[in-house]
């Protein structure tokens, strides 16, 4: 059996038709997940991008296999094992349609072939969906005769947002240029600003309404969905369709605008940690999956199609043993960390979050936050202080949890705290260029970032 697995970058699972979105951002993963099994909540326990590959590629969960920032000095460990590298052991000949090599050398570790078509842009995450596929369909064409697996990364709908024309449909208000709008104007009181304000949002021209820009996220969807499907064709005109195993997934979600985040990939909401999980498998009919899965499932589960040894010890569940597509041991809960924009940390169940800060936020965010899921999906109210028994419980159940993993690991020191956060660093460089807005930022937040005086 082949394994294609899709992996669409900063895609949440909740802006597509199979997850329930209203707009037609996704036909062609629709139909893919029209006749595959859905995970509905399959959750990232590592964000951003460089965590959640690190999580697929190796089954493990970022406390050990120590990748828990974006940008970061810590590398794979070479002992660690790879899917890549296990298939290709297996006896598949595998690729890479990608470009992180650039950011990691180790992301292409056990890839026979390395496909980087991004070399033409000063971005490289503005990588097209068409110059993916360009490569891709030519290489299904070359090995379909041969036992493969193939991972293909496609950028959109990442920031800067920019659809092609015939995607930019999706707004519904009347004016986004509209002054009396103010849902953009907290941006301009962010380092975001200074990252997009002269280059993408100056190419948008004066925008106010942040729903314009949430629809420019759909049409970005909209464009991948077009990838997709186009790969799903070739697939198909390649003749190994029926023998092919297709996975999607993305790495984590996007924040559009809510708690001061703007279109970005940090905090620990259920926007950016929960991503769809779609796996159309020969002979395994379609179907609904509740259960909460994780990044940590998909490495044992390719491994299992492929017949080939899951290494010991693995956290995550073989998807593809019989029965486990409706049968999904039950998680008591799933733990995720980011520290790239900020140090968190958070417990996870099925009805409830806690999300715990290891230093103060850019933002002013209180160090504990607890969501009632089920009454509160869109995680509106932060009931830490109403309840702070509950809080207090899942406190402690998750500092127990990293404790008792450190020690397993033979590690004495919290990652997020021994690696420290990255990109927030610039943060703190932009405010020190910007003192109006750091004397405002410290008065807001009570600290003081470090490295300003």
């Amino acid at each position: 059996m082949n394994i294609v697995v899709i992996l669409v970058d900063t895609l949440r699972a909740d802006h597509l038709g199979c997850y329930g979105y209203p707009k037609p951002t996704s036909p062609a993963i629709d139909a893919l997940a029209a006749g595959a099994v859905v995970y509905e909540q399959c959750l990232a326990p590592g964000i951003p991008t460089t965590p959640a590959h690190a999580t697929i590629y190796t089954g493990l969960h970022p406390l050990e296999h120590n990748i828990v920032c974006h940008g970061g000095s810590a590398d794979l460990a070479r002992t660690l094992p790879v899917l890549p590298e296990l298939l290709q052991q297996a006896g598949y000949t595998t690729c890479a349609v990608d470009n992180l090599y650039d950011l990691k050398p180790w992301l292409s570790r056990g890839y026979e072939f390395y496909i980087n078509p991004s070399h033409r842009h000063r971005m490289r995450l503005l990588m097209t969906c068409e110059e993916v596929n360009h490569r891709a369909v030519e290489w299904i064409r070359g090995h379909a005769a041969e036992p493969f697996f193939l991972f293909v990364h496609y950028w959109e709908p990442h920031t800067p947002y920019l659809p092609p024309g015939r995607h930019r449909t999706f707004y519904s208000g009347s004016d986004p240029f509209d002054p009396a709008h103010t849902s953009l104007a907290g941006i301009r009181r962010t380092p975001f600003w200074g990252m997009w304000g002269d280059t993408w949002f100056k190419k948008l021209g004066p925008i106010t309404d942040a729903d314009y820009v949430t629809a420019l996220y759909d049409g970005e969807i909209r464009h991948a969905d077009e990838g997709v499907g186009g790969l799903l064709h070739a697939l198909e005109a390649a003749g190994v369709a029926d023998d092919t195993a297709v996975v999607l997934t993305a790495d984590h979600g996007e924040v559009m605008a809510r708690n001061g985040i703007y279109f970005d990939h940090h905090g620990l909401y259920e926007d950016n940690i929960h991503v769809p999980l779609v796996a159309r498998i020969p002979g395994r009919a379609a179907a609904r999956v509740p259960a909460m899965v994780t990044h940590m499932d998909i490495a044992p589960t390719l491994l299992g199609l492929a017949g080939a040894p899951i290494p010991a010890g693995l956290p995550g569940v073989d998807l593809s043993a019989p029965g486990a597509g409706l049968g999904v041991p039950q998680r008591a809960g799933v733990v995720c960390c980011e520290a790239t924009w900020q140090a968190k940390w958070c417990l996870r169940t099925e009805t409830r979050k806690l999300i715990l800060s290891r230093e103060p936020d850019r933002y002013g965010t209180p160090r504990r936050e607890l969501y009632d899921l089920a009454d509160d999906p869109g995680e509106t109210r932060n009931l830490a202080e109403a309840r702070p028994a509950e809080a207090d419980a899942m406190e402690l159940e998750l500092e127990a949890w990293i404790s008792a993993e450190l020690l397993r690991t033979g590690r004495d020191r919290d990652p997020l705290v021994a690696q420290g956060i990255t990109l927030g660093r610039r943060w703190d460089d932009w405010l020190a260029r910007n003192p109006a807005l750091r004397d405002a930022a410290n008065s807001r937040t009570g600290f003081q970032p470090e490295g300003i005086n």
